[in-house]
């Protein structure tokens, strides 16, 4: 009885509030004002160090441009050729001032003079892009003018070969337009040049074809894997960052199921406990990324279509024909779980708030080295390279695009980000009701 009416009278009493500058509130402040200088300090150190890491993959682009390797390939065989010359004559001017593409001479003698063997070679991505100047580009030309073939089509002089599905915003922002300002300049260079030739040869202009006149030669462009429908971009960009958030939630919104074990008279052995958690992780990413994946096949990108010739130009030619659904969904749930234990790892560790921290940080750190070419990257990210949403990109462009393969390697590293993350994770536990049992 004495207690309640203790209590009663707590209550009746309630605590004054006082004003922010109340001399009672003179310790408290000085406290509260240390730890938000502090956290403010964390968030903005955080922010310089880890936002930068996504500037940066960027920023030497326009002085590495020449790490992108176009091979030129002369096949002109004519007597006294005048195309081939012109194209290798200009890759090099352009080459030299570094400011390009890195255009690389190749010798049609290492190719066994075969224009096919330079298309493989583009598409099992030796090089970025490959100009192949015709055989009979020359004589095709002259033939035009000394017997008036009005066939002729200037574009059949040479081929630009590219792969845009292997990653379309390298291409459209610096490949594409950097081939297409390459023909102009040739075209600029080798016009006036050769209608000096004709006139000077007292050829009747009259009588020859005009595109033999101008613009007489041009590229045609054979894209092996065009990237398209245009729905299919989330599925291998911006999409995937959903993959790392829905992964990381998944450590929150199944803790107090797991806890449920921890309590009662009878609490579950810890080891067994662990198991369980592995487990349900597992099995809740297998269920999550099927999800995830019917969102691509929800908006209809081609899971159906049949794998096509590796030097033959296709649109979507799914690698693994009418099973690559499955596989798309198999990469999904490996990845999703490379992703993802890492986050159960380090929110464990870390605790509430500073996961989320780690959650920046893994988001950025796989945009950076996933969704920009590393080869136009600062020496410093090719770490990226072994980051999962680098492999998880690479294998979903071959699933989805028919791209060149390393699906083998892309699975293994996401295998060896889990076993790493399964071998951590014991230890990330203790940590954790460590740091329970001392209220941290």
């Amino acid at each position: 009885m004495a207690s309640l009416e203790s209590g009663e009278k707590m209550d009746a009493n309630p605590p004054t509030p006082v004003g922010f500058w109340d001399p009672a509130l003179k310790e408290l402040r000085k406290q509260a004002v240390f730890k938000w200088v502090r956290t403010v300090l964390i968030l903005c150190v955080f922010i310089l160090a880890v936002l930068s890491l996504y500037w940066a993959v960027q920023f030497t682009v326009d002085d590495k441009l020449n790490k992108l390797k176009v091979w030129v390939v002369d096949f002109d065989n004519a007597e006294n050729p005048l195309v081939g010359p012109a194209v290798t004559q200009l890759a090099t001017q352009i080459g030299a001032s570094g400011q390009s593409l890195g255009y690389v001479i190749k010798s049609p003698s290492e190719f066994g003079f075969d224009p096919v063997s330079v298309i493989q070679s583009v598409y099992d991505e030796h090089c970025w892009a490959a100009i192949i100047v015709s055989a009979d580009a020359t004589t095709l030309l002259r033939d035009a003018i000394s017997n008036g073939n009005s066939s002729y089509a200037p574009t059949d002089a040479a081929t630009t070969v590219i792969i845009q599905a292997r990653d379309q915003t390298t291409f459209s922002s610096y490949i594409t337009p950097a081939l297409n300002s390459f023909e102009l300049q040739l075209r600029a260079s080798f016009g006036p040049e050769w209608v000096s030739n004709l006139t000077s040869s007292g050829t009747n202009l009259a009588s020859v074809p005009p595109q033999a006149i101008n613009p007489a030669i041009g590229f045609s462009t054979l894209d092996l894997r065009p990237f398209a429908p245009a729905a299919a971009t989330p599925s291998v960009t911006i999409g995937l960052i959903y993959l790392i958030i829905i992964a990381f939630f998944n450590f929150p919104f199944t803790m107090p199921v797991h806890g449920l074990f921890l309590k009662g008279p009878n609490p579950l052995k810890i080891p067994q406990w662990l198991i369980w958690r592995v487990c349900s992780s597992i099995i809740a990413y297998f269920f999550l990324s099927l999800f995830y994946s019917f969102v691509s096949l929800a908006f209809q990108i081609p899971f159906t279509n049949d794998p096509a010739p590796d030097t033959v130009s296709a649109a979507n030619p799914n690698a693994y024909g009418r099973g690559s659904f499955v596989v798309f969904w198999m990469l999904n749930w490996v990845g999703m779980a490379a992703l993802g234990f890492p986050c159960e790892n380090m929110a464990m560790v870390l605790g509430f708030p500073y996961s989320s921290l780690f959650l920046i940080f893994w988001v950025i750190t796989n945009v950076s080295s996933g969704f920009y070419a590393l080869d136009v990257a600062p020496e410093f990210f090719q770490w990226g390279r072994a980051w999962p949403l680098h492999r998880i990109v690479e294998a979903l462009r071959t699933i989805l695009f028919g791209t060149h393969s390393r699906i083998g390697l892309d699975f293994g590293i996401l295998f060896a980000w889990i076993a790493v993350s399964l071998a951590f994770f014991p230890v990330a536990s203790f940590i954790m009701r460590w740091k329970m049992k001392r209220g941290l």
